[in-house]
């Protein structure tokens, strides 16, 4: 059975590698700085680790309490599954599940009644988890900018 564990220890290698899968613009320092950051505000941010029965971590979730608005959301505070990634080999067997349980818990304790995740235009991947872990479509965004060499 999996088991869903919360995470506090910004230095454990298994969760700073799979953070570099997930977001691999990042080096692991700038990982492990970040979620240094991040741990020191409990109430803001929690991450779940997803470990195997045989002890090795095979998924993670990081979630942050937002306070500004929200597209597609009618409250605040909202739940916002920031990142969300479980290894290839173990997809599909209810792991993305069972770690959205968690966050799901974890926001509502938090005094949020929405969970909002995004996700890149051509992650249809992710699209697809969103759909099945019960999320709706809200709308698609582009961002331009513009110099202003005047």
């Amino acid at each position: 059975m999996i088991e869903i564990i919360e995470m506090s220890n910004p230095a454990d290698t298994s969760w700073l590698e799979m953070r570099g899968q997930l977001w691999p613009h990042l080096d692991k320092i700038s990982h492990q700085k970040e979620l240094e950051h991040l741990l020191v505000e409990p109430s803001r941010f929690i991450a779940f680790l997803a470990v195997h029965p045989d002890g090795q971590a095979i998924g993670f979730a990081e979630t942050t309490v937002r306070t500004d608005y929200v597209n597609g959301c009618d409250s605040r505070p909202v739940a916002f599954l920031e990142g969300i990634y479980v290894k290839p080999e173990f997809r599909e067997i209810g792991v993305a599940k069972k770690l959205c349980e968690s966050v799901e818990r974890w926001g509502y304790s938090q005094g949020c009644t929405e969970l909002a995740s995004d996700a890149l235009l051509n992650n249809t991947i992710s699209h697809q988890m969103h759909h099945k872990l019960g999320f709706k479509e809200t709308g698609r965004v582009v961002y331009c900018t513009k110099s202003l060499d005047l």
